[in-house]
């Protein structure tokens, strides 16, 4: 059984940072890219960023570029997503999927709230 299990939300004020961690279990993480995505209140789910099976090729979202990176261990089973410089419509709730070709899997998502 595949496992995505997200972890490192919180509550912060704007300016601050948070580290979030995936950790996977039940599958060959080396072999699948993996990705962030957010959804806030009233929103569609969106993509945030996005790394390779081998971590050389990362992408981003136009509204994280700068402040936000993602990583991954492929010795640990996890995906991280640093973000610095949070802002309030960072407000959401984050989760980390992993795929080959599509998404196939989600974990159950960490709350991340930002305020003034």
């Amino acid at each position: 059984q595949v496992q995505l299990v997200e972890s490192g939300g919180g509550e912060v004020q704007a300016g601050d940072s948070l580290r979030l961690s995936c950790v996977a279990s039940g599958l060959t993480f080396r072999i699948h890219g993996m990705g962030w995505f957010r959804q806030a209140p009233g929103h569609e789910r969106e993509l945030v960023a996005r790394i390779t099976s081998g971590g050389g090729i990362r992408n981003y979202a136009d509204f994280v570029k700068g402040r936000f990176t993602i990583s991954r261990d492929n010795d640990q089973n996890t995906v991280y997503l640093q973000m610095n410089s949070l802002k309030p419509e960072d407000t959401a709730v984050y989760y980390c999927a992993a795929g080959v070709s599509d998404w196939k899997y989600w974990g159950q998502g960490t709350q991340v709230s930002v305020s003034t």
